[in-house]
């Protein structure tokens, strides 16, 4: 008796039909089936959305110009909940620019009415093979990583199997994005990951800091300037938007921009043009915006210290970044990851992360977060000088505060975390000489963060 497993083929291809036409889909759904395609016909888009949901096809062929909505958006409505799935656009007016925006933002092919039966076939062979293959990396890259990575990303919480989620739902689509969360919790990964998983991936990803420039610099860096616009400038000068013409612009603390700067970045995002300093002419772009911050910026547009049109242009989606407090089960994790690049970094050895080092790690506040965590480690290896770390490699600093919380009465009222983080802040910088770039090193935090932070602190203690 044979007991060997029994091949079992994997089942047809699904393909969705949505055109107007009622003729046009009667006659492919006919064709295709017979080609063993297991084939679905639509007449309005939004049929085809309600039911990509439950049964996500491998391929949808659909039609520009629907009664009910432009194809194109259509499309990416659809690949946001089906990511794998390939798009054939077809369409009775092409147009040039049509054809160039629908490739960008997804579309396998962009084909003219009438389509040639053969030409068609071979599109579709050609489109069905790309989502195969999409398939097999993803199911490669499950079985290497599990399911607590995406890309750089690692998290296991439930908080970050939730932002993957977006990740992969959002990151197929033009729309801007809001990344809100503490210093330190990792916006640019997540910014980086929406990019690297876009239409836009292959074209540039500038990253600018709102926070790191004077007011007057903030325009000249993002917009460029002319020739001659002011003393100095003794050659027309790109700005970062223009460099970034066809990929992603990340704007990180967005909330630290001035108001003025605010004005025109509603202009460039309204427009998709600006001009640059010193110019007359506007500059056309095309970029998706990502922005970033770790202030609430919906309380700071209702005292007015923030645009809330611009806020309401930015966040289209946006995406909570949980602080490590709310993710302690990562700290493992997160430390085993730290320890194994910080020792291919040295050329050591990599080092047991011992039981205590992990407990000390999982009392800790964090304030700087996954930053703050990884230049913890990196000290801890640096310092090791054994096969395991110990706990004298960690920074003082830290044994204290999880000492004194250790030594607070069961029945004392909570202690607030914020109340935690301000005291580590004043002793890391009392302890620097009152150096703020040391201070804001060693804490994983920026100069800009910190000096916000220490704003809050008694005047004694600066």
């Amino acid at each position: 008796m044979n007991n060997s497993p029994r091949y079992v083929p994997p089942p047809p291809p699904r393909i969705y039909i949505v055109d107007e036409e009622v003729v046009t889909v009667q006659n492919l759904v006919k064709t295709l089936s017979k080609d063993g395609y297991v084939t679905e016909g639509f007449i309005t888009g939004q049929n085809a959305l309600l039911q990509v949901r439950d049964n996500p096809p491998d391929l949808t062929i659909m039609n520009v110009n629907l009664h009910d909505g432009d194809g194109i958006d259509l499309m990416q409505r659809m690949r946001a909940a089906a990511p794998e799935m390939e798009v054939i656009l077809i369409t009775d007016h092409p147009a040039i620019d049509q054809a160039v925006e629908a490739t960008k933002k997804g579309a396998f092919n962009y084909l003219k009415k009438p389509v040639k039966l053969n030409t068609l076939c071979k599109t579709i062979t050609d489109a069905l093979g790309l989502a195969r293959q999409k398939r097999r990396k993803n199911l490669i890259y499950q079985g290497i990583h599990g399911t607590d990575h995406f890309g750089e990303i690692i998290g296991a919480a439930p908080a970050m199997k939730g932002i993957f989620k977006t990740i992969s739902q959002v990151a197929p689509l033009d729309c801007s994005v809001l990344l809100q969360g503490e210093s330190g919790t990792g916006k640019e990964l997540i910014a980086r990951a929406l990019h690297d998983n876009s239409p836009r991936r292959d074209k540039p990803f500038v990253s600018f800091n709102c926070g790191a420039f004077a007011d007057e610099l903030i325009a000249n860096e993002l917009f460029g300037h002319e020739k001659g616009a002011f003393t100095g400038a003794v050659s027309t000068k790109l700005g970062l938007m223009e460099t970034a013409d066809g990929g992603t612009v990340f704007l990180d603390e967005i909330g630290e921009m001035p108001l003025p700067l605010q004005v025109k970045l509603l202009r460039v995002i309204q427009e998709r043009n600006f001009i640059r300093v010193g110019g007359t002419n506007p500059v056309a772009i095309d970029v998706r915006f990502i922005a970033a911050t770790n202030r609430n910026l919906e309380k700071m547009a209702t005292a007015r210290e923030f645009r809330q049109d611009l806020y309401y242009r930015l966040k289209v989606v946006m995406i909570e970044l949980p602080s490590l407090r709310r993710r302690t089960e990562d700290i493992p994790r997160l430390a085993s990851h730290f320890v194994h690049k910080a020792a291919t970094r040295f050329g050591k050895s990599v080092p047991i992360l011992s039981r205590d080092i992990l407990i000390e790690l999982a009392r800790y506040s964090f304030p700087g977060n996954v930053r703050e965590l990884e230049n913890i480690m990196e000290r801890a290896v640096a310092l090791c000088q054994g096969r395991s770390l110990r706990l004298a490699d960690l920074p003082p600093d830290i044994l204290c505060q999880t000492n004194a919380a250790e030594q607070i009465p069961s029945n004392a009222p909570p202690t607030e975390i914020r109340d935690l983080e301000m005291d580590h802040i004043a002793r890391v910088y009392q302890e620097t000489g009152y150096n703020q770039t040391e201070t804001a090193r060693l804490l994983g935090i920026s100069r800009t963060t910190l000096w916000r932070r220490l704003r809050k602190l008694p005047a004694k203690s600066h």
